[in-house]
């Protein structure tokens, strides 16, 4: 088969996909909730190589994209403000507000940078007690255990100077949310390996119970994401619906104890925005009362501040699986890396930004396979 050379092992990716070939039966159509495994579809080409009856559709796992513009704004309040180290990670700079983002906060004077831990930030904390040091703390479970550990460090070293915005989202309610919309074309799920292994495979049970879906946790390689595609049809064709860990050497049942100890200690869920999605009940995580005084929004009193997602950018529909990146009119053209529209163009993780990294002819599939 040809292109299959760039496979970690083009042997085992031949037999994946002859197994898939033979199981289907009948169209299918897959999400992938997590932004790395678009990623990996998109740079090895598994969308080109699957039958033409399987059907990928890109899911809102990424955290970038799915920060909602009020978030945004709230963080490019604060970090113009002149008392301010605003610190976050790189792809969040280019996440366009209203009319600025933090790349233009910090060309117009505004003390932002960009690390690549929160202890660094807590670092900056304890290096300039003058100055007030606030993280954004953005993500899905993933990085959350990271993001509580930085808030403890902060109280276990009396830093009151350090704060956090936070802005962290949960997966399992916006899966839920996908399949309770009456538009959803979703028969079965690949579920992001890393969150699993943080908070493993039992909060995903009663979803694959309640709506017969298949939910398969699936690890970033390509051979991960291709096993995790077999096993999911084979669900949806034996007529099952089930958690599957295709992942097992990184996720546990329980997930990681230590993390989930940490996260019960700084977090307590929450209503959150999604962006291009709106409000989903339960969706997210908030600072507990006793680290209330670590609240970014708190300390700078900026809870209140809201704003509209732009009508003309479809990101939503995409977070949502409801159209393609390359079926937006602005794909490519008013919309590209550089002159973003929405955070899905903008974040390394974003569907629209694979699509335009990874574009690619559309040949036909006697050429792709044979």
């Amino acid at each position: 088969m040809k292109y299959l050379d760039e496979f970690q092992d083009p042997v085992l990716a031949g037999r994946l996909f002859a197994e898939i070939d033979a199981a289907v039966t009948r169209p299918w159509a897959l999400m992938e909730v997590c932004g790395g495994q678009t990623h990996s579809i998109m740079r090895n080409g598994i969308d080109q190589l699957l039958p033409d009856t399987v059907e990928l559709i890109h899911g809102p796992g990424c955290p970038v994209c799915v920060t909602p513009l009020e978030m945004i704004e709230r963080a490019l309040e604060i970090a113009s403000r002149p008392d301010v180290v605003f610190c976050s990670f790189g792809d969040m700079l280019r996440v366009p507000g209203r009319d600025r983002d933090l790349f233009g906060v910090k060309a117009s004077g505004g003390d932002v940078r960009i690390v690549y831990s929160p202890l660094d930030a807590v670092a900056v904390a304890e290096a300039e007690p003058d100055r007030q040091v606030v993280f954004f703390g953005v993500g899905f479970e993933t990085t959350a255990p990271a993001n509580a550990m930085a808030v403890v460090q902060a109280r276990d070293r009396g830093l009151a100077n350090f704060s956090m915005l936070v802005s962290h989202v949960l997966v399992p309610p916006a899966i839920e949310a996908i399949l309770s919309s009456p538009t959803s074309r979703v028969n079965g799920f690949l579920a992001a390996g890393h969150v699993c292994s943080v908070m493993g495979t039992g909060q995903y049970e009663p979803l694959a119970d309640r709506y017969h879906v298949p939910i398969v946790v699936t690890g970033f390689e390509p051979l991960d994401v291709l096993d995790g595609i077999r096993r999911c049809i084979l669900q949806l064709e034996e007529g099952r619906g089930e958690v599957e860990n295709a992942y097992a050497r990184a996720v546990q049942v329980g997930g990681n104890p230590v993390a989930k100890a940490v996260l019960a200690e700084v977090f307590e869920v929450c209503d959150r925005s999604w962006r291009g999605i709106g409000l989903i009940p339960g969706s997210g995580w908030r600072l507990t009362p006793a680290f209330a005084d670590f609240d970014a929004e708190r300390r700078f009193d900026v809870g209140d501040l809201t704003a509209e997602e732009p009508t003309e950018c479809r990101a939503g529909e995409v977070l949502q699986g409801m159209i393609k990146p390359d079926q937006c009119e602005w794909f490519g053209t008013t919309c590209t890396p550089r002159t973003p529209m929405g955070a899905t163009m903008v974040s390394s993780e974003g569907a629209c930004a694979a699509y335009h990294q990874y574009r690619r002819v559309d040949t036909p599939v006697s050429v792709r396979r044979g």
